[in-house]
C-alpha cells in the first residue's frame, strides 16, 4: 500500500510527519519530529504526536491548523514513519537503526 507523506509545519510551530488525506484534508496518524542534543551533535527523534500520553501514532490534525508544507519529505523520514506506524522494517542491510524510549532515532 502506498501512502502520500507529508512534512508540514503547524501553526504551533511543532513539525509534523504524517499520511495525508486528500478527501479529508488532513493528516492521519501524525508523527513530531524533535531535536535533541547529543555529544556528537544533534539528533532527530520521530515521536507520536500526543507523546508521552500516547505511545502509538494515530489521531488527525486539519490541514487548516499547517502553516508550512514542504515541499518534499525526504525519502529517510519516509521510510522510518512507515516502519515506525507498521512495525515493518523497510531497511536494507547494513543500517545501524537504534531506537529511544517512545521514539525512533533518525540521527
Amino acid at each position: 500500500m502506498s501512502y502520500d507523506i507529508r512534512l508540514v509545519k503547524l501553526v504551533s510551530g511543532d513539525m509534523v510527519v504524517g499520511k495525508f488525506d486528500e478527501a479529508n484534508n488532513k493528516i492521519d496518524d501524525p508523527a513530531t519530529i524533535q531535536t535533541m542534543p547529543t555529544q556528537q551533535g544533534t539528533q532527530m527523534v520521530l515521536l507520536p504526536f500526543g507523546y508521552p500520553f500516547d505511545q502509538e501514532m494515530h489521531g488527525q490534525i486539519s490541514m487548516e491548523h499547517v502553516i508550512f508544507e514542504y515541499k518534499g519529505c525526504p525519502e529517510e523520514l519516509k521510510t522510518k514513519y512507515i516502519e515506525a506506524t507498521t512495525n515493518i522494517s523497510m531497511s536494507s542491510g547494513g543500517l545501524d537503526l537504534k531506537s529511544s524510549p517512545g521514539g525512533l532515532d533518525l540521527g
